[in-house]
């Protein structure tokens, strides 16, 4: 084992001694042999198997037989989640072969990140994951259940019903994929059509034509973001299925293995003589697995909040300056959009999960001693892809070597020999950058400041022409506790094309980018956000900002005595709606951590 991952780990045990000790003693005094139900009232019993059959109602009278809940995050307008239309069904009829029973439990909402950018309803986004979460325990509280599965795909879907599993920890669970959809217009091409309508070089309909022959099918979309991000980090921590991940949806390959999943878990239930609940499996070395698979994978930036609230949904403390510290160990192995020209259907091709996984674990670069869903315990059981050979679901070894190392490369020869994500700092606070999709030409960047409090007046800015020269755009108050911090996604197309004039353009902001933020150059997730008197707040247009992405520098070069004694900026962007939930959100953001502690508004084991 890399000894950085063997000292980070070390001091992620030590540090997070407590708490996790507390929940895993709390969660362990919950568990009990036999079926949870068995202790319920007739009355309660009864509500909870009305609407069974009668061969369902006998089997959960008994205490013979499982009862596994299912939480869907099922939705026929978002194409990531509509494949899991029939997977309920699915699911009850191999869990009734295998001798148990199984009853939805419950929905829970799913919005689209790509419908919502830049819209109002994106100031709702990163509030849902809480709300997910949340939905996730409410259908699981019924306490008729012995373990779970559960079904979800995009930005803060699986994060979220990640953290509401971990509130029933005694339960054990599996995670089932959708699959993304098969490749469409390319990633490069789509990019390069918002550019030219950001420049009026082509109209709505030309730009709409584009976005459908990328976005064009059920199942993820193909570039790597935080969906597909969401993806990895389940089986890299050993809550899928080894190799299936990234299966395409409405295929026998995908139906087998969802029914498969759906028999796995029967397996690890209290009933049996190997029970494996979820408290026990995400585990420190499952998360710093979780972290070396963003880092080795140039994953979403999303994940710098999301990773952090799910471990302290387990007691466990993790921080950016594990990520960071990591970050100088784990190479950077792949080149997936918008790190490179590649999809999510390219990487599967050159080898997949299997293939990476094996990387990292022949180089001492991943805990191979969790607690996996695979029928052994450990890592290694990963290194294998699911196969449908007639009609029947088997494994084989993954190929010892990559298919493509145009897009999934080697640990002796990477793309970069740092992880894709850096911890940024300096006297402007601390923030996140996502190197690996940015040229090494466009890594470090001095220009004056131009502050903005909207991102829809730096759009009116460019259209104006006001922005054809080198600058550094600042966009202040976007943190939680401001406007629950949309993704800024939209700027992208408009930074893109003043960096491909040969201007030198990057982000500073106390908000998110995309978790597919592609080739400009930012620091983001800024903290302290602005809304609690950050040093962003400070910031005049003019100033000199300078921002090396390399050693994660990130100044602005006013005098240490002026900068001290100006005085915070106010809002000026308070008539925000809200995601048109005004009063629903106001609670959440006023109650919300900042994004260095996982922005969550939810009540955390400390």
């Amino acid at each position: 084992m890399h000894p950085v991952i063997e000292k980070v780990t070390q001091e992620i045990i030590e540090r997070s001694h407590k708490t996790r000790s507390a929940y895993i003693t709390y969660i362990d005094a919950i568990a009990k042999k036999g079926p949870i139900r068995s202790g319920m009232g007739c009355g309660n019993l009864a509500h909870g198997f009305a609407a069974c059959s009668a061969s369902e109602k006998a089997d959960l009278t008994g205490d013979q037989k499982a009862n596994i809940a299912i939480i869907t995050s099922y939705n026929d307008m978002l194409s990531a989640h509509q494949p899991y239309k029939d997977a309920p069904d699915l699911i009850k009829a191999a869990i009734r072969e295998a001798g148990g029973v199984a009853q939805v439990a419950g929905g829970v909402p799913a919005m689209c990140d790509g419908i919502t950018q830049g819209q109002p309803g994106m100031e709702l986004s990163l509030f849902s994951r809480d709300l997910i979460a949340m939905a996730t325990a409410v259908g699981l509280s019924h306490n008729m259940f012995d373990g779970a599965i559960y079904m979800g795909v995009c930005d803060k879907i699986v994060p979220g019903l990640l953290i509401g599993a971990l509130s029933f920890g005694h339960l054990p669970a599996i995670f089932i994929p959708a699959g993304p959809m098969p490749s469409g217009l390319t990633n490069k091409e789509k990019s390069r059509a918002r550019q030219a309508y950001a420049i009026g070089k082509i109209g709505r309909k030309e730009l709409l034509e584009a976005e459908s022959a990328s976005y064009h099918s059920p199942g993820t979309c193909t570039f790597y973001g935080t969906a597909n991000s969401n993806q990895m980090m389940m089986e890299i921590m050993g809550l899928h299925l080894p190799g299936s991940s990234f299966i395409n949806p409405y295929t026998p390959l995908r139906d087998e293995l969802t029914k498969a999943a759906a028999k796995q878990v029967l397996k690890f239930t209290a009933l049996g003589d190997d029970y494996r609940p979820i408290a026990h499996m995400i585990s420190e070395k499952a998360i710093v697995n979780a972290v070396i698979g963003l880092l080795a994978t140039g994953g979403s930036t999303n994940h710098t909040m999301h990773l952090i609230a799910i471990a302290r949904a387990s007691g466990i403390v993790l921080n950016w300056d594990d990520f960071n510290h990591l970050s100088k160990a784990i190479p950077l192995i792949t080149k997936i959009y918008p790190n490179g020209p590649a999809d999510v259907n390219h990487f599967q091709a050159a080898g997949g999960m299997g293939v990476l996984i094996a990387e990292l674990l022949r180089n001492g670069l991943l805990h191979e001693d969790i607690i996996t869903v695979a029928d052994q315990r450990g890592m290694n059981n990963y290194c294998q892809e699911p196969k449908l050979i007639d009609n029947k679901l088997i494994w084989e070894p993954v190929p010892e070597t990559s298919l493509d190392t145009d897009v999934l490369g080697t640990v002796e020869k990477p793309f970069a020999v740092g992880g894709g994500l850096h911890v940024m700092h300096g006297n402007l606070g601390r923030g996140i950058s996502k190197l690996s999709a940015v040229a090494p030409e466009h890594q470090i960047v001095e220009a004056p400041a131009i502050v903005f409090d909207d991102q829809e007046d730096m759009l009116a800015a460019f259209k104006r022409g006001e922005l054809e020269k080198d600058f550094i755009a600042v966009i202040r108050f976007q943190g939680p506790r401001s406007n629950g911090m949309p993704e800024l996604h939209k700027l992208t197309p408009p930074l893109g094309v003043l960096q491909d004039k040969g201007f030198k353009v990057a982000l500073v902001t106390d908000g998110r980018m995309s978790g597919a933020s592609g080739k400009v150059p930012s620091a983001i997730h800024m903290c302290p956000e602005c809304e609690s008197g950050g040093p962003l707040a400070k910031v005049q247009t003019g100033d000199i900002i300078s921002m090396n992405l390399q050693t994660g520098d990130i100044n602005v070069l006013v005098d240490d005595a002026e900068f001290n004694s100006r005085i915070p900026a106010p809002n000026s962007a308070k008539n925000h709606h809200y995601g048109m939930g005004r009063e629903m959100f106001g609670r959440f953001r006023l109650g919300a951590s900042s994004a260095e502690t996982g922005a969550s508004n939810l009540f955390l084991v400390d």
